[in-house]
């Protein structure tokens, strides 16, 4: 996505969608400035090249939590300026910014720095100037579409705290800005970041004003309702701030080393994992006893990385090298750096000769008739706050990122496992099926329950608001 912020100043946005982010590059025509860059840096490169023009300058609106930044590796192979708020506690050299700051970067082209605390303590947003005039800001996350990034991510004890500077963050931004000015938010395109998902693939202050609950609420009725929507967020998180403030490098890119199907064995028996890269539905119809389904079809990177025990070895298994290769992208940008081995082919090439395993998948009118004719167990692996929303009468609430470590609480019999919409099943039933479970694996749409006939409880949501 691309668009013209004006004089003659141009904005490109660079989708993560794996993580719900964006990465900026403007430019003027000749020099350009990157903000929030990720840390495969070559799709920067890349794009730099396409719009012939340098890039001179990098700016972090914040140390990140929901990924490894590739902002020095960017100054570095660039010769790029690295600005980060001069606050942050960093390991690495940098040319340190605060509030109020103002950055030359071309006879066009000007940054000026802006204080905005509340996704985190030193959050900083940036203006882009040209003509004499303000165009558009870099948000990171404190003004999002219609949302603003969430306030707990460095601790409960500060997220009350937080919470109100982030009103006075956005509040300042609307006062400060014109009305025409572009917004360019880091989180919100289905980040854990951001306190709630945002509608929109672009917005301007003046229609933030009209839009983002921050804007329209009081401060106490909007610290209230943003507190009380938090839920969980991946438990990687916890890894990103520390990679961060010590200068990650570049991503690794390198092909892991070939594991033929006794080494996949004897890494699934040690307890590693295996990690099956392939679509749900294919994996549910023949996969190597004891692999894990984390296919390259839904938010791979978010789950793996929030189930995974730091530091667990990972071997991948795709249908080709491209395929493993896509998985490894995503896995550097949450900091796991290099899969300790890969293989690529069918699941008759990775058993070696030994039988594979399946289980049936289902909609949920599947479900409504088996539970008229025999008991069977429903597991239900969404978040608390979906859970609260509305649920199947009698299902069993274990959320996603609990079930590794709670197989032993899922009822004894047949488990029919769902989420929202079947990635979350999937990766679910997988662990179920590895654990010698017997599983079916809801693969449909959550709002099809009630009209499948199923019974829905919302009384948590009821009560909830009263």
């Amino acid at each position: 996505m691309s668009s013209t912020a004006g004089s003659g100043v141009e904005v490109a946005a660079i989708d993560t969608p794996a993580l719900g982010d964006r990465s900026y590059l403007a430019h003027d025509g000749d020099v350009a400035v990157v903000v929030d860059p990720q840390r495969d840096i070559d799709r920067v490169l890349d794009l730099a090249a396409a719009q012939s023009v340098r890039i001179t300058h990098v700016f972090e609106t914040h140390l990140h939590n929901d990924y490894v930044t590739g902002g020095l590796a960017l100054a570095r192979a660039t010769g790029a300026a690295y600005h980060v708020n001069a606050a942050d506690p960093v390991a690495f050299d940098r040319v340190p910014v605060k509030d109020g700051d103002v950055i030359e970067v071309s006879p066009v082209l000007r940054v000026r720095v802006l204080a905005t605390p509340g996704h985190t303590f030193t959050h900083l947003s940036y203006v882009l100037e040209a003509g004499g005039r303000a165009h558009a800001v870099f948000t990171g996350g404190s003004l999002l579409y219609g949302s603003t990034g969430r306030p707990d991510l460095l601790g409960s004890a500060h997220a009350d705290e937080l919470a109100h500077a982030q009103f006075a963050s956005a509040h300042r931004l609307a006062a400060e800005l014109p009305e025409d000015a572009d917004v360019y938010p880091t989180h919100g395109f289905g980040s854990f970041c951001s306190a709630t998902q945002s509608a929109g693939a672009s917005s301007t202050i003046g229609q933030q004003r009209q839009a983002n609950p921050v804007l329209r609420l009081g401060e106490e009725e909007y610290v209230h309702e943003l507190l009380a929507g938090l839920d969980a967020f991946p438990a990687y998180y916890a890894h990103m701030g520390p990679a961060n403030a010590a200068g990650p490098l570049g991503a690794d890119l390198s092909p892991p080393r070939r594991a033929d199907a006794a080494e996949l064995h004897r890494r699934i028996e040690v307890g590693e994992w295996v990690v099956d890269l392939r679509a749900r539905r294919v994996f549910a119809a023949g996969h190597v006893p004891g692999t894990l389904s984390f296919g390259l079809d839904g938010s791979f990177a978010t789950y793996l990385g929030w189930l995974i025990p730091w530091g667990t070895p990972l071997t991948l298994l795709g249908h080709s090298p491209e395929h493993v290769a896509e998985a490894q992208r995503e896995l550097v940008r949450i900091g796991i750096d290099h899969p300790a081995a890969a293989a690529t082919g069918s699941p008759g090439d990775w058993a070696g000769g030994r039988p594979l395993c399946s289980y049936p998948v289902a909609d949920f009118a599947d479900l409504e008739a088996v539970r008229r004719h025999r008991r069977v167990v429903v597991l239900d692996v969404r978040r608390d706050q979906e859970w609260n929303e509305s649920h199947i009468s009698g299902a069993v609430h274990i959320p996603i990122h609990q079930l590794p470590t709670r197989l032993t609480d899922v009822p004894d019999g047949e488990i029919w496992v769902h989420c929202e919409a079947g990635y979350r099943a999937s990766v679910a039933a997988s662990f179920l099926d590895a654990a010698g479970r017997t599983v079916v694996a809801v693969d449909d749409e959550y709002e099809r329950a009630a009209r499948a006939g199923l019974p829905l409880d919302r009384a948590l949501a009821h009560a909830a608001s009263t």
